[in-house]
Order: structure tokens, then C-alpha cells, then sequence
């Protein structure tokens, strides 16, 4: 059985209203937290939106090419739903068909085996069987025409946008 009291005075009435004025406390506390954190987040998406004129973004792969001196490529994909790093989905993909330090072919590589894997999976829990919304490729113009390619290949309608080092990366 439960029993629930309300005093209407004395020191249990004064310790009712003392915890009532903490709880209002914390949650403008945490109020004014997740306003922050949804602006650093759904925001920053909301605004990539309206950049690039497309809407209902939830999943976003990002795409680099890593080597050190030109020795042991490496792609990397990172994965964002709503607008909230998925570092389960992270991946890494060892450079295997590519010599040397080659970005486009690199890139070609891991995008082709990244969408290819996602294409055959039956496996609604493998997370390459989901595909994102928007894809970003650590490059200009050379690897975005790279990852449109590889997406036209695999039959895949995907917005794809450079990132491009500047004075304002």
C-alpha cells in the first residue's frame, strides 16, 4: 500500500516546498542546458538543411582519407542522427585494392564497398544497412564527383557536399 502525505506545516511542510523550489531550479537549470545542446545539434543540422536547400535530414556519413606519407591508407566514416554523433556506427576501412596515396581511388574504394555491403545486407541490425540522408566527403570537388560516381554505379540518390579547408573551416 502507498500513502501519500502532504503537510500542511512545520518543518515537513518548510522541507516539501524546500525540495519543490530545488526541483523548479534544476530543471531551468537543464532547461537552459538542452536548449544549447539542441541548438549545437538539431541546429546545426536545421542550418546544413537550409544551406544546401534540402530538408529531413536524420542521418549524416562523413568521409575521409587518411595515410601516413603514402603508406597505409585508411578511410574513415563517421556517422550523426540528429545531429548527435552514432560512434557505434563509426567505421575504419583498410586500403586494400589502392598503392600509394591516391584519395580519389581511396575514396572510391571505401564508398564502393561501404554501399555495396549496405546493398546485400539482410541484416536490418548491421548499420551499413541504413543509409544516410546526406553524405559529407572530406575534399572539393574532385571527391564529391568521385562519391556521385560511386553512387551512380550502386543506383543509390544520396546529396553528397564537400568540406573544404579555408579561413573559415
Amino acid at each position: 500500500t502507498v500513502q501519500i502525505a502532504n503537510p500542511k506545516k512545520g518543518k515537513k511542510e518548510k522541507l516539501v516546498e524546500l525540495a519543490k523550489k530545488n526541483a523548479k531550479n534544476l530543471l531551468e537549470q537543464n532547461k537552459e542546458r538542452y536548449r544549447r545542446e539542441e541548438k549545437r545539434t538539431v541546429g546545426a543540422v536545421k542550418e546544413i538543411e537550409k544551406l544546401i536547400g534540402i530538408s529531413d535530414v536524420v542521418r549524416i556519413e562523413s568521409y575521409d582519407i587518411s595515410n601516413t606519407s603514402g603508406y597505409e591508407s585508411v578511410g574513415s566514416m563517421v556517422v550523426y542522427e540528429n545531429g548527435k554523433p552514432k560512434r557505434n556506427h563509426y567505421r575504419k576501412f583498410k586500403i586494400k585494392t589502392v598503392q600509394g596515396p591516391d584519395d580519389y581511388a581511396s575514396m572510391r574504394e571505401v564508398l564502393l564497398r561501404r554501399f555495396t555491403h549496405g546493398l546485400e545486407s539482410k541484416d536490418e541490425m548491421d548499420s551499413f544497412a541504413k543509409f544516410p540522408d546526406l553524405l559529407l566527403i572530406d575534399g572539393g570537388k574532385g571527391q564529391v564527383n568521385i562519391a556521385l560516381e560511386v553512387l551512380k554505379e550502386v543506383g543509390l540518390d544520396i546529396p553528397v557536399c564537400g568540406m573544404v579547408k579555408d579561413d573559415t573551416h
